[in-house]
């Protein structure tokens, strides 16, 4: 694949009919938005292209809308956001993996499976475990998850953010993909719902559209791209920003192939 290094998405936007934005990375760092980012999408909505704003954030659509929208995002723009958290409730409500789940994960996230609070149980009798994240007394500590986690490797693990880690603002915080690879370690099952995975994709896309995903992430989104076979921009100053800094263009398809990927274009922040 030949890799190419763009000033901007007005290069190449008229290639695509519709654009799977990621947003924690690309759009805002968790306090603040992107301002030039917003004018991609500015520009996107002045065309008629269609896109949608992606998010591994386990919690439903309309949860994410409201964080942005207090970002002071146009409102315009959030209409069509879908969540791996919103993929993950549909599963939820057929019961595929049980009734009585245990919730482990931050009392913020307890939107996602509103209705069923009646069926959220300890551990101890739970039929799965759904991980949105990291406990709010426990952010930190891994050997706690793991002492927790090794008593009840028999039962399955849905989890709502495959993402390892993310970046609010200049701190690193963990998410509920370092919980699930730690249940992988000991022997347990887990059940992705997000990006790479196809189930979000299949949720967002339209037939004979040609589709170019906007990431930050490379085990997420670069992934999720090329397992569904859509182009791919990849943002270089998000979530690996330190492996890029001071590359060439050349090195930057080697740090990719490490990863086992390949992306079609390169920017280092998005703008139009």
């Amino acid at each position: 694949m030949e890799t190419k290094l763009i000033k901007g998405l007005s290069q190449i936007q008229s290639n695509y009919d519709a654009f799977f934005i990621d947003l924690w990375g690309v759009m805002h760092n968790g306090i603040q938005l992107y301002p030039e980012a917003i004018k991609v999408l500015e520009n996107l909505h002045k065309l008629n292209k269609r896109f949608v704003l992606m998010s591994n954030a386990p919690r439903p659509s309309k949860n994410v809308e409201k964080f942005l929208l207090n970002l002071k995002m146009n409102k315009t723009f959030t209409k069509n956001i879908f969540t791996s958290g919103e993929a993950a409730i549909k599963s939820i409500q057929s019961s595929r993996y049980g009734k009585n789940f245990y919730h482990l994960g931050p009392e913020r996230d307890n939107s996602l499976f509103e209705g069923l609070e009646k069926n959220k149980r300890s551990i101890e009798e739970a039929d799965f475990i759904l991980c949105t994240g990291f406990l709010e007394t426990e952010e930190d500590s891994l050997n706690f998850y793991k002492n927790l986690l090794k008593k009840h490797i028999g039962l399955k693990m849905i989890c709502t953010n495959p993402d390892l880690i993310v970046n609010r603002g200049s701190k690193k915080e963990y998410c509920a993909g370092t919980l699930a690879a730690i249940f992988q370690e000991l022997g347990g099952e887990v059940i992705y719902f997000g990006k790479p995975y196809p189930e979000i994709y299949k949720f967002c896309t339209n037939k004979d559209e040609k589709v170019l995903v906007v990431g930050d992430n490379i085990r997420t989104d670069i992934k999720g791209a090329n397992n569904m076979k859509f182009d791919s921009l990849f943002i270089t100053d998000g979530i690996h920003r330190n492996e890029f800094i001071n590359m060439s263009l050349e090195k930057y398809d080697k740090i990719l192939e490490n990863y086992g990927v390949e992306t079609n274009f390169f920017q280092k922040k998005l703008t139009w």
